[in-house]
């Protein structure tokens, strides 16, 4: 038995140059944390007793015979590309809501990927973990999705990360003082709109002509170094906030999917309670709704979103990792470890 444990993520700055549309061409940047809410993925070699061969536990039950049966896309695509032969139980389990915005896609597919790696005794790199995830994703799956999530989700921690027009990323954490970050956590608030969409329907509308939006995802590489700079240089927190307030607009410029008269509504709410920024996590449409705001405004938009359901959070240091592993459990046979 394996059990994985994967983060979800929150990007501050640099969403959309992370696209391969647009990073092969101009490089891309994204100034982005994990945070402590995470995807579990336990998987397990089938003892040989049952009619089915396959059983995928999600939010639903799939039982089946063969690898193409599956009608999950993301675990057929990934045992397709892992070429398993053995049957197999996979069970899936998150501390967040699906389809909101923090990568859980993403999660899952680097979870998965890292458990049935552990699985078969092989180990991978979070390098390794994440390249390969995205190719799972954006080759194999064909989804619009881009790139950070993947990598945040294996590597973890407070980084920037730069896309290279080769194609290669490249992870620098945030070297910042642990009073700092804390700091910048308590500036934070997660609040959850109840708007289910899916990330790869709200992207569609603006990744197939994104090497039109030059002047938006010109303006999102500044905003990063911006941002950098405001941290490292110990600048005033409230200037983090504007400059998410300066990108909230930047974002809905990119089409108007993005954001909805509802969401205008919570926002505009937040801010005349005391926030200074905030974003919607991910593509846009729903989800979770991020604000940055003192700590001594923070009761006021409390009261003024008392309908939201708010998630308190704290950025997460290790990535996806193996949190349970018994290679005494069913299938140790199949087990031949090896060393990278």
């Amino acid at each position: 038995m394996i059990i994985s444990r994967t983060p979800y993520r929150i990007s501050f700055f640099g969403g959309g140059t992370d696209y391969p549309g647009w990073y092969r061409h101009h490089g891309g940047c994204v100034l982005a944390t994990s945070i402590n809410k995470y995807c579990y993925i336990s998987a397990r070699y089938l003892p040989p007793f049952f009619d089915h061969r396959f059983r995928i536990v999600y939010s639903k039950t799939e039982l089946c015979t063969a690898i193409s049966e599956i009608k999950h896309p993301a675990v057929r695509g990934t045992l397709q590309h892992l070429h398993f032969t053995k049957g197999l139980e996979i069970h899936h389990d998150g501390d967040l809501p699906a389809r909101s915005g923090l990568g859980s896609s993403s999660s899952f597919v680097v979870g998965l990927l890292h458990a049935l790696y552990a699985l078969k005794g092989e180990m991978r790199s979070k390098h390794d973990l994440a390249l390969e995830s995205i190719y799972i994703e954006q080759e194999l799956l064909q989804e619009n999705v881009g790139a950070q999530d993947q990598t945040l989700a294996a590597y973890g921690g407070f980084n920037l990360i730069n896309f290279h027009e080769n194609g290669e990323i490249t992870v620098r954490p945030m070297t910042l003082p642990a009073e700092r970050v804390t700091e910048l956590n308590s500036h934070l608030m997660l609040f959850y709109t109840g708007i289910v969409r899916n990330s790869t329907d709200i992207a569609a509308f603006y990744i197939p002509d994104i090497k039109t939006k030059q002047k938006q995802l010109s303006a999102y590489r500044h905003m990063v170094e911006e941002a950098c700079e405001i941290l490292i240089k110990n600048r005033p927190f409230e200037e983090f906030g504007r400059l998410l307030h300066e990108a909230w607009f930047l974002k809905k410029s990119l089409s108007k999917e993005i954001s909805r008269a509802e969401i205008d509504g919570i926002y505009d709410a937040a801010l005349a309670a005391g926030a200074w920024g905030g974003k919607i996590i991910g593509a846009g449409g729903g989800g979770f709704l991020l604000l940055f705001a003192p700590p001594q405004a923070q009761a006021a938009i409390r009261m003024q979103l008392k309908d939201l359901l708010e998630v308190p959070f704290e950025f997460d240091k290790h990535g996806s990792q193996i949190i349970f592993y018994d290679p005494e459990a069913h299938g140790q046979e199949h087990l031949s470890p090896t060393k990278r």
